[in-house]
C-alpha cells in the first residue's frame, strides 16, 4: 500500500472516531485509562469528551513533567493527555498538541475553550512535519501514535528538531519484535486497528 493511500486511511479513521456521536465514554474509557496508569483524579479533571479510550499506555509516567516547561504531544487526538499535561506545567508553561485529524483538533480546541485552558494550544500537522519552531520543547510525549507513522525515522528527526538542548522524550507504543508478513503489512485496517 502506498503510503500515501496508508495515511488517508489513518486518518479517515480518527476523523470518524472523532466525529461519531457514539464514542465510547463512561466508565469504560475511564477504567481503560486507569489501568494505563492514570489516576482518578487525572481523569475526572479533564474536559469529558477529551478522553477517547485510543492510548496504549501513559507517556505522562516517566515524563518528569515541570511547572512552566513547554511540552509537545504527538497525535494529541482530542487532548486527553495535553490536558492533563496542561495542569502539571501550570499557567506559566505550554502544551502544543499536533495532530494531523481535523476533527480531532476541532473538538480538543473546542474543550480548550469551553474549559478555560489557556496554556494549552492544538494545531493541524502530521508528525513528520511538525508544525512547531527548533529548540521549543523541553519534552516531547505521544500516546500509541508513531506507530500509525509511515516514516518513524522523520518523526524521530522531527522530535529531536523541536527539543531545546538537554530536552527529554517520553513515549508510550507498540512495537512488533519480529517482522509482520506482507498479508497484515498490506492492509490498511491493521495500521490503524
Amino acid at each position: 500500500m502506498k503510503n500515501f493511500d496508508l495515511r488517508k486511511n489513518i486518518a479517515d479513521k480518527y476523523s470518524s472516531i472523532a466525529k461519531s456521536e457514539s464514542k465510547t465514554t463512561g466508565s469504560s474509557v475511564e477504567d481503560i485509562s486507569k489501568s494505563l496508569g492514570y489516576s482518578e483524579s487525572e481523569i475526572k479533571n479533564i474536559p469529558k469528551d477529551a478522553n477517547l479510550g485510543l492510548g496504549c499506555g501513559n507517556p505522562q509516567t516517566m515524563a518528569n513533567i515541570k511547572e512552566g516547561e513547554v511540552l509537545v504531544d504527538l497525535g494529541s487526538g482530542a487532548g486527553f493527555d495535553a490536558f492533563i499535561a496542561a495542569e502539571k506545567v501550570g499557567k506559566n508553561g505550554l502544551v502544543i498538541g499536533v495532530d494531523m485529524t481535523l476533527e480531532m483538533i476541532e473538538n480538543a480546541r473546542r474543550n480548550a475553550i469551553e474549559n478555560n485552558y489557556n496554556n494549552v494550544e492544538f494545531r493541524l500537522g502530521e508528525i513528520e512535519y511538525l508544525p512547531i519552531a527548533d529548540n521549543t520543547a523541553d519534552i516531547v510525549i505521544s500516546n500509541c501514535v508513531i506507530n500509525l507513522s509511515t516514516d518513524k525515522k522523520k518523526v524521530y528527526k522531527e522530535m529531536y528538531r523541536v527539543l531545546k538542548d538537554g530536552g527529554r522524550i517520553s513515549l508510550s507504543d507498540t512495537i512488533s519484535i519480529k517482522d509482520l508478513p506482507d498479508k497484515i503489512k498490506d492492509d490498511p485496517n491493521m495500521h490503524s486497528c
